[in-house]
């Protein structure tokens, strides 16, 4: 707890979760979602189950995998998590994932989530840190898409949706987050180009959302507090809250809920844009 604000991660429930009926959702339709191990990522995986899609979950923490599955498990969800090691810096892993998908099913929707964050001015950002975020937040989702592409189209209709995972930072930037900020609004182009290539059946969008009650949330608020000097309390209403209208912070679950919404059949014409959920902080200010 940081004064009123309960920074703790919320349990994820069956109730919490968006369930619609859907031509496309059922078993033999595969979504990969990257990130699956912990926060945004894990809770669309499940989300996607709850719909009764099979789901290939990927991401470099094996441990966190299995506990998704077993949340999956312990909410009794209709569809089934398979969770696979990858190194999403490694081509030959994300090539290798993408067979898996495909080999459960009817590859149709990808969920690119999996993120990092490291705070620095760009005087002082470790290269090393720059390109490994950079490597994962938009590398990773280009070598995805490119492995994902022909298997979608190599379905009955060619129907699906590669959906990437963006943020407030993909609209405007603020100090300390310069490669995040860059990977953002690089993600902006890569859902744009997907659209313009995916013959209007394969879509391409992105979600936005300001701060989440995440394990990197979490994380971040210390080294923020540390970086600006000021209290983590500040950093919570002042920097996280402090420009958005709404003064609560979303869950895992409701941003989950935007890309079950993005891949259903109802966003048909969700295509080259931007699911942008954020409680008012970019288009309204004081």
């Amino acid at each position: 707890m940081t004064g009123d604000f309960d920074l703790s991660a919320p349990e994820l429930t069956r109730e919490d979760l968006l369930v619609l009926e859907d031509p496309y959702f059922g078993p033999g339709t595969v979504a990969i979602v990257t990130g699956a191990a912990s926060g945004i990522g894990r809770a669309t995986a499940v989300g996607l189950a709850a719909n009764d899609l099979t789901v290939v979950g990927a991401d470099i923490d094996a441990e966190g995998l299995d506990e998704t599955e077993s949340i999956a498990a312990d909410l009794d969800v209709s569809g089934t998590i398979h969770g696979i090691e990858t190194d999403l810096t490694d081509d030959g892993d994300v090539e290798a994932v993408v067979e898996a998908a495909a080999d459960e099913g009817d590859l149709r929707f990808v969920a690119n989530i999996a993120g990092m964050q490291h705070i620095a001015g760009i005087h002082e950002f470790p290269m090393e840190k720059y390109d490994l975020l950079t490597d994962i937040m938009l590398r990773s989702p280009f070598k995805m898409a490119q492995a994902a592409m022909p298997h979608i189209r190599e379905t009955d209709d060619g129907v699906g949706a590669i959906a990437n995972m963006s943020s407030v930072h993909g609209h405007y930037a603020t100090k300390d987050k310069p490669a995040y900020i860059t990977a953002k609004h690089g993600i902006t182009g890569l859902t744009r180009a997907i659209a313009a290539e995916g013959d209007g059946s394969l879509r391409g969008y992105s979600v936005s959302v300001g701060y989440v009650l995440t394990p990197l949330m979490v994380d971040q608020i210390a080294d923020t507090a540390a970086e600006r000097g000021i209290s983590e309390q500040e950093v919570v209403e002042d920097v996280m809250l402090g420009q958005a209208r709404t003064k609560e912070m979303m869950t895992p679950a409701e941003v989950a809920n935007l890309f079950t919404f993005g891949f259903s059949s109802h966003a048909s014409h969700l295509n080259g844009a931007d699911l942008l959920f954020d409680g008012g902080y970019t288009h309204t200010y004081e």
